[in-house]
C-alpha cells in the first residue's frame, strides 16, 4: 500500500468455499510499516472510515455488567450475546475469512459427498448462512447457546439452541463438522474432539479454527505494556474457570491423537492494528483492531470479576489503558491463529 495509512479502506470480502490456493502461513516475522503514525488520537477517525467502507461490501437473557448473557446453560459461557457482541462476531468472521484467503474453510471436502454440515458455536450464523449458499443441496445445522441468528436464512440452513458440551443426542452423522473461535469456552477439549470424531460419517471431515489469545510480538514491543498484562490476566482467568484460552497451538496434536487421518495444520499471525507493511495484513489488522476494541469489555468484565475477583472499576481502568495502547500501534501485536483439519477413515464406523 503506497498511500498514507489514513486513506486505508476495507478490502472487499467475497468468500469462497475453499480452493487449492491458500493464504501464506506464519513463518517469518511480520514486517512493520515505518510510515504508520503512532498516534492514538487519530485512530478513531480512521476506524470510522474503515468500518463505513466495510459495511458497504432462549431470549430472557440475564443482564450483568451492562451486557446480556446466555440464559441457556447460564454461566457456562462468560461472554455476552447482545447486539453489540453480534456485530463484533460478524466482524471477527470477516477477519478469519480474510486471514485464510477469503475462504470459509480449508478442508478438501467433496461437494457431491457433503450432505450434512454442522457448525458448532454458530454465533450469529453468518458462516452457516454463507455455507448454505455455497452448498444448496446440503443440510447446514448451526448450534449455539442463544437463538441470536436471523430468521431469514437459506432454506437448507437450520439453527438450534444446544450446548455442545452436554451429551450429544440422536443418531445424525455429519459429512463435515466445523468448529471455530471456541477459545476460552470449552472445558474438556479431549471429550469435545472425541464427540466430533464420533459424529462424523466414514470419510467425513472436521475443521478446527482457533486462537491463542496470549498476544505476541516479533520485536519485543509488547513487553512491559498494559496490553501484555491484560493478555496474561485473561489467560489466568480462563485457567481459573477451567477453560483453555490458547487451544490453537495444541489442535494439531489433539486431532491426530483422536484418530483423524490426512491431518493438515496452518498457522497464521493476525495483527492488531494497521501496522504491518503487507497490504493484506494491514487491512486485516485494522479490521481486527476494531473488533478487539469493541470486544474488550465483552472479553474482560465478567471474566475478571468472576475469576480474578476484580471490581468492575479496576477492570475498566485497565481496559482504558489497553485501548490507548492498541490505538497508538506502538506495540506491534498479533494473535496466533491456527487451522487444523482432518478426515475420519472410510473404514471407521
Amino acid at each position: 500500500m503506497s498511500g498514507p495509512i489514513s486513506d486505508l479502506e476495507a478490502q472487499p470480502v467475497q468468500p469462497t468455499a475453499s480452493s487449492t490456493a491458500d493464504a501464506p502461513s506464519a513463518s517469518a516475522d511480520i514486517e512493520v510499516d515505518s510510515e504508520v503514525r503512532n498516534d492514538a488520537s487519530t485512530m478513531d477517525d480512521r476506524m470510522s472510515s474503515y468500518t463505513a467502507s466495510l459495511s458497504s461490501s432462549v431470549v430472557d437473557y440475564p443482564t450483568e455488567y451492562g451486557r446480556t448473557y446466555h440464559a441457556f446453560r447460564a454461566g457456562s459461557y462468560n461472554f455476552p450475546n447482545d447486539e453489540r457482541e453480534s456485530d463484533r462476531l460478524d466482524l471477527t468472521h470477516t477477519v478469519m475469512v480474510k486471514t485464510i484467503g477469503n475462504k470459509l474453510f480449508l478442508a478438501p471436502i467433496d461437494e457431491a459427498k457433503t450432505h450434512r454440515v454442522l457448525d458448532i458455536g454458530t454465533g450469529t450464523g453468518i458462516w452457516a448462512i454463507e455455507m448454505g449458499d455455497f452448498f444448496p443441496n446440503a443440510e447446514i445445522n448451526g448450534i449455539d447457546l442463544s437463538p441470536i441468528q436471523p430468521s431469514w436464512v437459506p432454506p437448507n440452513v437450520k439453527f438450534e439452541v444446544d450446548d455442545v458440551e452436554s451429551p450429544w443426542v440422536g443418531n445424525k452423522k455429519y459429512n463435515f463438522i466445523f468448529s471455530r473461535y471456541m477459545a476460552g469456552s470449552i472445558a474438556d477439549w479431549q471429550l469435545y474432539i472425541s464427540r466430533i470424531f464420533g459424529n462424523l460419517t466414514p470419510g467425513g471431515w472436521a475443521e478446527f479454527q482457533d486462537w491463542s489469545l496470549m498476544l505476541d510480538s516479533d520485536d519485543g514491543s509488547l513487553d512491559n505494556t498494559q496490553t501484555h498484562r491484560w493478555a496474561t490476566l485473561f489467560m489466568e482467568a480462563c485457567a481459573n474457570l477451567g477453560r483453555d484460552g490458547a487451544p490453537g497451538p495444541s489442535l494439531n496434536a489433539w486431532v491426530k491423537d483422536h484418530g483423524f487421518q490426512n491431518v493438515e495444520h496452518r498457522h497464521y499471525k493476525i495483527p492488531i492494528g494497521p501496522w504491518a507493511k503487507d497490504p493484506s495484513l494491514k487491512d486485516i489488522g485494522m479490521c481486527n483492531l476494531i473488533q478487539m476494541l469493541e470486544g474488550l469489555d465483552a472479553f474482560t468484565l465478567k471474566l475478571f470479576c468472576t475469576a480474578l475477583d476484580w471490581t468492575r472499576e479496576e477492570a475498566l481502568v485497565l481496559l482504558s489503558q489497553v485501548r490507548k495502547e492498541m490505538k497508538a500501534c506502538k506495540s506491534h501485536v498479533y494473535l496466533h491463529f491456527h487451522v487444523v483439519y482432518g478426515q475420519k477413515s472410510e473404514q471407521e464406523d
